[in-house]
């Protein structure tokens, strides 16, 4: 028994030192620093450890950058499907992912900021982790698109364009959604009803699709002079 409590307390401890870790890098982050500059010195140092200790938790500062990715990922798109799995198909389903995911950014501002740098730059693997991140939101949402009779008889690769054009929509707000103060609830409505609506157009084209429908004569054409 006292051999089983003591390996609890050092495996709490060590998890206490990694989540310090990534921690120390996303704060270092949010001051406007890119990941790929930050040193394995600082990040130790301000998570209060010596260097060496670093090694036990992470191979090196990418593996520390794989963990950050696969931490806010991961948990968000746990959310996520929550919220759709809760709401009624529709308007409503919509709505809820949306306030789900502004919530979510607004409470892991420095984490996101991270995630948007990152995603087209700094270091190769922890951008191929992003983007397969993002992948698998496309593919999360394809699926559930199946399940609802206006969309399953489509075929899925039309159903993951359609899914991937509405997580990029949303991959593409992010920037303006890290600039919103975060004490300024009117702001931040005004943005989620926008990026609802943005998400609506999708999706209503989306029921108007039929694979190899085109575009009526002169749909396309610019305006005369």
């Amino acid at each position: 028994m006292v051999a089983f409590a003591g390996m609890a307390i050092r495996d709490a401890k060590k998890q206490q030192t990694r989540q310090a870790l990534m921690e120390a890098a996303i704060d270092q982050v949010a001051g406007g620093r890119s990941f790929a500059s930050l040193s394995l010195r600082e990040v130790t140092r301000d998570a209060g450890v010596v260097p060496a200790s670093f090694y036990r938790h992470f191979r090196d500062m990418d593996a520390l950058g794989l963990a950050l990715v696969d931490e806010t990922c991961q948990q968000l798109r746990r959310l996520i499907r929550a919220a759709r799995s809760t709401s009624v198909p529709g308007d409503t389903m919509l709505a809820a992912s949306v306030g789900t995911f502004l919530l979510f950014v607004q409470t892991h501002r420095a984490a996101f900021q991270f995630l948007t740098r990152e995603r087209h730059g700094g270091s190769r693997p922890v951008r191929e982790a992003i983007a397969r991140e993002v992948r698998g939101f496309v593919v999360d949402l394809a699926v559930d698109f199946a399940r609802y009779p206006h969309f399953g008889k489509l075929p899925r690769e039309d159903l993951e364009m359609m899914a991937s054009l509405l997580v990029n929509t949303v991959v593409s707000a992010l920037g303006e959604l890290l600039e919103l103060a975060a004490d300024h609830p009117d702001v931040q409505g005004a943005q989620a009803r926008k990026l609802t609506d943005q998400l609506r157009v999708i999706v209503l084209g989306g029921l108007a699709w039929r694979p190899g429908t085109r575009l009526p004569a002169g749909a396309g054409a610019m305006p005369a002079g």
